[in-house]
């Protein structure tokens, strides 16, 4: 997920992205994202084992800003917000 203008990159887990992104969207959700107004989800993936999924975050956590940036660029080159695309 981002912000509006695409400065501030913040990667999470969850079971439920569709709620998930309704709690950032509407800053239900106290601390980084509030913080930094993170609300615009341009990158997803979803694992059907939750150990996976802890590791992929992991791993793209550890990743440098750069990495991350060619993640999203290569799946969504205009960081359009993708949370209408899932629900």
């Amino acid at each position: 997920m981002t912000n509006h203008s695409n400065t501030v990159i913040y990667t999470g887990i969850t079971s439920n992205i569709i709620l998930r992104i309704f709690e950032h969207k509407n800053k239900l959700v106290k601390g980084f994202t509030n913080r930094y107004n993170i609300n615009k989800l341009v990158y997803f993936e979803i694992f059907d084992d939750p150990e996976n999924a802890i590791l992929r975050e992991k791993q793209i956590k550890s990743g440098s800003r750069q990495k991350k940036l060619d993640l999203i660029i290569k799946h969504n080159p205009q960081f359009t917000d993708l949370f209408s695309d899932i629900i």
